[in-house]
């Protein structure tokens, strides 16, 4: 299956170090389960330095008993960095042909 989760500062409630360290921990997880091959990473993204807005988004293909373990870790995390959520979106991939 595939999720996107996405996270952002647009209330500039942390500093940018704590965005920085927010965006780190979001990465860290996802990372573990990467390691023991159960997700891949396809994509990470966030708008230049400079934009007006921080945000970040993550897409991922993840096994589906995984998410048991991964929705509680987001939002330890979200709950850690003071963020009312995190944005995760799961769905299957529709590979669209010509």
């Amino acid at each position: 299956m595939t999720i996107t989760i996405q996270i952002g500062n647009s209330d500039n409630k942390l500093t940018q170090r704590r965005w920085a360290d927010f965006v780190a921990a979001v990465s860290d997880r996802l990372e573990v389960y990467v390691e023991d091959r159960s997700a891949e990473i396809h994509f990470f993204g966030a708008p230049h330095t400079w934009a007006q807005w921080q945000n970040a988004a993550w897409v991922v293909s993840i096994e589906s008993d995984v998410l048991k373990f991964l929705r509680p870790e987001l939002a330890y995390i979200a709950r850690t960095f003071d963020q009312d959520s995190i944005a995760l979106t799961v769905g299957e991939t529709e590979f669209v042909k010509p």
